[in-house]
């Protein structure tokens, strides 16, 4: 316990944690702003399948976006550790990995996805309007691919250097652009759903553009030079790809996890799914704000092993973590008082509303449940140890199939109920093994330093 106070009464350590904090939570707080724009927006049209398509062709769209999440966490852990030691070369090869690896990786996703959407939407067995707008929006939606795999690799490698004002940069014009043409094309233009989906593709290419210029301004002022010579080579890559895998496969359970809770709502209903896909949206300004923290345990843990400092990775564990469990509670008290109002200005459909008022509660808990696994995922990204996290990740996804087989004569209730066992689970088993390995004095032995 003595430990615990002197650390989190370590002045310094509180002003890194919020100086990379800050910019990444106004950040990542503009990522569920867009989703929530985007369902405003849709809410608004005239008819529920207008909504339930977005809704729909967003976790569709999810699928491959999130899978590829390894792209950014992959690169930021790796990025962490060459800034850590002090490598201009390492941290420039590493950029271009990340950059070549996600050009090829949007291109791949992009036209796997192409032939299969007819098939994906089918599954949720949806209404003839619901399954043709949700195709329209996806066929539109899958052009701004490449460039969101690409704004995953620059926001990595930004976080990775410490310069999350970048990283910052870089979502500010994505999302605002989306904001502002979303506005210009559904109620200026009246594109509907269309439009929406434009919006959407638009943003995120004037995010990579920005990015790329951005990045090319930094390296001018970045000693050494990327070890072309060394990426012709297998074992140069075989670390990044082995991590990239392993949180592949991590990322690939979370989203089924998601899918599944829009493809199990969708039978119970068209009005159930757009509900809890508001829900949802609180969950992710959430998550999104709370990864602020998190964000920075990642630059900071791997800073920390690259330099091999145990004891600056405990105190900036335990200053996140702290501030974190204070933000959950804000959040857990936001949802709790003002949730109706939350879902009131996402929609004005009265069946949608009463379902969500219903499921109110659920969505008030999971910022204290969830908290743990945020913070958590942060330290073994930044430690590069992907392993551990998929292994998590499995098991949590399987306590969710298992309670939604288990509860699903309960409907909605049951379908949340499993939800919110999965986030418990989440920072359970990641929490069981951030122990076992600090048992061990395993940390900063990191295998990527190795």
């Amino acid at each position: 316990m003595a430990t615990l106070l002197a650390d989190w009464r370590h002045g310094p350590t509180h002003r890194h944690v919020w100086a990379l904090a800050t910019p990444m939570i106004l950040s990542n707080l503009s990522v569920p702003l867009v989703t929530l724009v985007d369902s405003t927006v849709a809410g608004h049209l005239p008819h529920t399948s207008d909504l339930a398509a977005v809704a729909v062709g967003s976790a569709i769209y999810t699928l491959p976006v999130w899978c590829m999440g390894f792209l950014r966490m992959g690169t930021t852990g790796f990025a962490a550790q060459a800034h850590g030691s002090g490598s201009g070369t390492a941290l420039r090869t590493i950029l271009a990995q990340a950059l070549l690896l996600a050009a090829v990786m949007g291109l791949l996703a992009g036209t796997l996805m192409w032939p299969v959407l007819p098939w994906l939407i089918a599954q949720m067995h949806p209404s003839a309007a619901l399954g043709s707008l949700g195709l329209q929006y996806l066929h539109l939606r899958l052009f701004g691919l490449p460039a969101a795999m690409l704004n995953y690799a620059l926001a990595g490698w930004f976080i990775g250097k410490h310069d999350t004002r970048s990283a910052l940069y870089l979502l500010l014009v994505t999302n605002l652009v989306n904001i502002a043409l979303n506005l210009l094309l559904v109620p200026g233009l009246k594109m509907g759903v269309p439009g929406i989906a434009c919006a959407s593709v638009g943003g995120v290419w004037c995010g990579s553009l920005f990015g790329l210029n951005r990045a090319r301004g930094m390296l001018r002022n970045l000693g050494g030079r990327a070890d072309w010579q060394a990426m012709r080579k297998w074992t140069h890559w075989r670390p990044l790809l082995l991590v990239n895998r392993d949180i592949f496969l991590r990322t690939l359970a979370l989203v089924a996890v998601f899918f599944s809770m829009s493809l199990l709502g969708t039978r119970l209903g068209d009005a159930v799914v757009a509900a809890n896909t508001l829900l949802l949206n609180g969950l992710m300004v959430t998550a999104f704000g709370l990864d602020g923290f998190a964000n920075a345990i990642e630059a900071l843990t791997g800073h920390a092993i690259g330099a091999r400092d145990t004891a600056s990775l405990h105190r900036a564990l335990v200053v996140a973590g702290g501030w974190s469990l204070l933000g959950s509670l804000g959040f857990a008290l936001f949802f709790t008082c003002f949730g109706h109002l939350f879902v009131d200005l996402q929609t004005s459909l009265p069946a949608v509303r009463r379902i969500a008022y219903r499921a109110l509660p659920w969505l008030a808990i999971l910022p204290l449940v969830g908290v743990w696994s945020y913070l958590l995922d942060g330290l073994f990204v930044g430690a590069t140890r992907a392993r551990e996290m998929r292994n998590g990740m499995l098991l949590s996804a399987l306590l969710f199939g298992l309670l939604a087989w288990a509860c699903r004569d309960w409907g909605n209730n049951g379908l949340w109920l499993a939800f919110v066992a999965f986030m418990a689970m989440r920072g359970a088993s990641l929490g069981f093994m951030a122990w076992r390995l600090r048992h061990r004095g395993a940390w900063i032995a990191s295998p990527a330093t190795g």
